[in-house]
């Protein structure tokens, strides 16, 4: 045991931190989607438009002054870069939980001019109102929220931000088919009209035709949903968005159970 100590002490005696170079910054970028929802002018009932959104800042300095960038800061020396994202989501949106879900690492050479700065970027998923009257910090000049087209096509976006958004994007559609992540755009209860809509929001091509029967009779999803119902046990319903009462549902504690087999 001595000898092992003692190898220790002399590894990290003759150890030379000069020999690696540390980055410049590690900082934690946030893909904040949102859904908002906009009612249609229409005589009778209908469900209202739905558009999924991300938060971008116009930055107000260099780098990239002017540019649409994500929210995001650097990661301190006395927190973890998940408690920086934690830490950047409260301060941009107020939010202190919620959906917020490691994406991945960004480190191509010359991703910022800065230096050499590695990001890691996460996304969260934060309800409209939290994010519809947000105004600019010290560091941006604008906030805004646009659609995914608007972002990727029609805006010059800062750093690698428009793979990063591509990414969460890709991200946030797998996840809609095949988790229930829906749960993070709807009411506590939803009729089953509301869940087919936000699923197609977010996968514009998703069809199913068959969606009220494969979501509550398959097998494989069974129990992922249930009735809501009174005290009473009798089943609740609604007619916001149609003419006649829809059954209300919400979503259990089951995760489902993925396979490419079943």
């Amino acid at each position: 045991m001595d000898n092992e100590r003692i190898n220790e002490e002399t590894q990290k005696a003759s150890y030379n931190i000069k020999k690696y170079r540390t980055p410049d910054g590690a900082p934690a970028d946030i893909v904040m989607f949102t859904l908002t929802k906009r009612e249609r002018k229409t005589v009778t009932k209908t469900l209202p438009i739905r558009e999924l959104k991300v938060m971008l800042i116009k930055r107000r300095s260099w780098p990239f002054a002017g540019r649409w960038a994500l929210p995001g800061g650097f990661c301190q020396e006395d927190e973890s870069i998940y408690g920086a994202a934690k830490r950047e989501l409260l301060e941009e949106t107020g939010v202190d939980g919620g959906h917020l879900e490691y994406l991945g690492v960004y480190s191509g050479p010359g991703r910022d001019p800065r230096g050499w700065i590695i990001s890691h970027a996460f996304f969260a998923l934060v309800e409209e109102w939290m994010l519809e009257q947000r105004q600019a910090a010290d560091d941006a000049s604008e906030v805004g929220l646009f659609t995914i087209r608007e972002a990727l096509e029609e805006l010059e976006l800062a750093f690698d931000h428009r793979d990063i958004i591509v990414d969460a994007y890709r991200k946030i559609q797998l996840q809609m088919l095949q988790t229930t992540i829906a749960k993070q755009f709807l009411p506590p209860h939803f009729t089953l009209g509301e869940l087919y809509q936000v699923i197609q929001s977010v996968v514009p091509d998703f069809e199913e035709p068959n969606f009220i029967r494969k979501i509550t009779s398959t097998r494989s999803r069974q129990g992922i949903l249930e009735e809501v119902r009174d005290e009473n046990g009798k089943q609740l319903s609604s007619n916001q968005y149609s003419q006649r009462p829809a059954q209300l549902y919400r979503f259990s504690d089951r995760v489902p159970r993925l396979s490419i087999y079943t």
